[in-house]
């Protein structure tokens, strides 16, 4: 199970060993929030819908969950919200808050997945997602299985 608080920018694995992995976090610069189009990090209990991006370098830059190219730091531009390294895309479970219609999770493209902006993590500056360095985010993705529960609470 993977455990999002938003107040406190963190990412909490608890393995099915029992061991509990914690990874600093960025979620939205506007908050949290499950209404499409908001730029908000939607809460409430979720799970992985697909887990994209096994095999690929560190730093691979992903455009519409497909590979791109590596992220070259010499031609980056702040503003972007680079999708790097994995993709753990997310799918709400609770029809009406965080699945189907207006707030459905899966068609808003919310992800957990690796930033540029490592400088950043541990205060919120996302579009949306759940950005995590790029190590981490691979590491999550070894251990995490397509269908786990993913709960982003305050």
């Amino acid at each position: 199970m993977i455990t999002v608080s938003i107040t406190r920018q963190i990412l909490i694995h608890r393995r099915p060993s029992g061991v509990c992995v914690q990874y600093p976090v960025s979620t939205a610069e506007k908050g949290c929030g499950n209404v499409r189009n908001s730029l908000q990090t939607p809460l409430g209990r979720h799970r992985i819908a697909a887990k994209i991006g096994e095999d690929f370098p560190v730093n691979t830059i992903f455009v519409a969950r497909q590979p791109v190219g590596v992220f070259d730091a010499t031609h980056d531009d702040a503003q972007k919200d680079w999708i790097l390294s994995r993709i753990l895309w997310l799918e709400g479970s609770q029809t009406g808050i965080n699945r189907r219609g207006r707030v459905d999770t899966l068609s808003r493209y919310i992800y957990i997945h690796g930033t540029h902006r490592a400088d950043l993590l541990g205060q919120p500056a996302s579009h949306g997602c759940i950005r995590m360095r790029n190590e981490d985010v691979i590491d999550l993705f070894d251990h995490a299985s397509e269908g786990e529960i993913v709960y982003i609470r305050l």
